[in-house]
């Protein structure tokens, strides 16, 4: 996530995918559910129904409807919350099957023992869904500074990159964020982060979160990490798309809106660049930044951009796994109304998941109640939709 305002020892992002429908295949038509049976069209006869049973075109069934509509929204949501104990509210979403994730912050944590507890909690509720998955439990575990857990890795990215053997540190810290990660019950990590800094001690570098100026030595080392970390059953998540390397210090999109005038040849030849490596390592996930670019897009930033994530991310380089934004309560969307315009903003621009993490949870609720909204009149294509849940649940099934 970008960058890391709740850095403390003890702050995990947990993703909890709930699920309340069977998998959707990449490219499916339309569920049986989701248009009017033979029986529920005008004029048919009630099928088998007690008299005056509703109908597949009733006002009941539409109500059923909606509700799936919200279920399969919720699936593409993350929840968050305030204190240590996970909510009511928060454990009968994902009960329900209609939450996606929750993200923990230092504030959600105060010992081992209590993040076990949640962890726990959050499993069981999980469990009781209609239909069970996986849950994706993620951090920020990059290393050095930005370490959510304490433990591996202790090299952040910089003082990887100046190793004596640079691969071989970066795959050690690879394998050591997994086995971290693993140990406290997660399997997921947001990171590596593949930004090309462009100038020393500024806004990525100076945090000590890039492994270099050379896309490809941060092409090598981020491919290093996260084929040692995936190769020990953690989902890694390359970030943030398509590079932040050229944000001067203070151009943070948690707390302003940022613009990045960089010309299309480099933001391709250093931006993007390391992406291609780690698409071409099977990466799981890739996070996109909320700056603009405005070589590819100057409405936009990055994750509400179809062009930067379905023609740039997606069409030309190629990836086909789980796209997932950065913070959605970020302060560089204050132009773009509130959670839930942004949510159908990024569905809309390519994203498969929405990070509420803003420890409100009405902030999840107003985005999956956009999401189904704009499902249910039109406004995202059904068959869309149901290919980004079916990229969460493909990822959900690979995981422990």
């Amino acid at each position: 996530m970008v960058p890391f305002r709740s850095v403390a020892q003890f702050g995990v992002v947990l993703a909890v995918m709930g699920a309340a429908l069977g998998p959707v295949p990449l490219g499916s038509p339309t569920r049986p559910h989701d248009a009017p049976s033979a029986a529920g069209a005008p004029g048919a006869p009630n099928q088998g129904g007690a008299p005056g049973a509703p109908t597949e075109g009733s006002a009941a069934m539409a109500d059923r409807h909606q509700e799936d509509s919200r279920v399969l929204a919720g699936r593409r949501v993350v929840l968050s919350y305030a204190g240590p104990t996970p909510p009511a509210g928060v454990l009968q979403a994902i009960r329900e099957g209609r939450a996606a994730g929750v993200i923990l912050f230092g504030e959600n944590i105060t010992s081992p023992e209590q993040l076990a507890q949640a962890v726990a909690a959050l499993k069981r509720a999980a469990a009781e869904a209609p239909h069970p998955r996986t849950l994706l439990l993620m951090t920020d575990q990059e290393g050095g500074k930005v370490r959510r857990l304490p433990g591996a890795p202790e090299l952040s990215a910089r003082r990887t990159g100046l190793a004596a053997d640079p691969v071989a540190a970066a795959a050690d810290s690879g394998a050591g964020a997994a086995r971290t990660l693993a140990d406290a019950g997660l399997n997921l990590n947001l990171a590596p982060v593949l930004d090309v800094y462009d100038a020393p001690d500024n806004f990525i570098d100076h945090s000590e979160r890039s492994y270099g100026q050379d896309p490809a030595k941060v092409a090598e080392l981020g491919t290093a990490f996260l084929t040692a970390q995936q190769g020990l059953g953690v989902a890694a998540t390359a970030k943030h798309f398509p590079g932040l390397g050229a944000a001067p210090r203070g151009a943070n999109t948690d707390e302003r809106p940022v613009t990045l005038n960089v010309p299309l040849s480099q933001l391709r030849s250093r931006g993007e660049a390391p992406y291609r490596s780690a698409i071409a390592a099977g990466v799981r996930l890739v996070m996109a930044s909320w700056a603009v670019y405005p070589a590819l897009d100057p409405d936009h930033p990055a994750g509400f951009s179809p062009r930067i994530i379905q023609g740039e991310l997606r069409g030309r380089l190629g990836f086909d796994g789980v796209t997932v934004t950065d913070a959605m309560e970020a302060d560089a969307l204050a132009p773009y109304g509130g959670t839930g315009d942004r949510a159908l903003a990024a569905a809309e621009a390519g994203m498969d998941l929405l990070l509420c993490s803003g420890r409100d949870p009405q902030q999840a609720e107003d985005a999956t109640e956009a999401l189904a909204a704009a499902l249910d009149d039109g406004r995202l294509d059904r068959h869309a939709f149901t290919g980004a849940v079916a990229r969460v649940d493909a990822l959900r099934a690979s995981l422990d």
